[in-house]
């Protein structure tokens, strides 16, 4: 999520339900508006330079070895993770 803040709970019972269904909408809206951490951008081409740890999320025609998928290149070849 983001930017999602609690807000102060209420010392007054009756007050309970107000406040959890502004919660509750708070928690609504920060999910929409949440961002990917990761984003994989599809390549069609075998990367010019690239290093074990490296990531990438292969396409036809580039075949690093099992088809289209996602690949970690470990010990100097490319593996598939998916």
């Amino acid at each position: 999520m983001n930017s999602y803040q609690t807000g102060s709970i209420p010392d007054d019972p009756a007050k309970l339900p107000d406040f959890l269904r502004q919660e509750f909408l708070a928690i609504k809206q920060a999910s929409g508006r949440a961002k990917p951490f990761l984003r994989m951008t599809p390549t069609s081409v075998a990367p010019a330079k690239y290093q074990d740890g490296d990531v990438y999320e292969a396409i036809s025609p580039w075949n690093p070895g099992s088809g289209n998928g996602l690949y970690i290149r470990r010990a100097g070849a490319w593996v598939l993770l998916g």
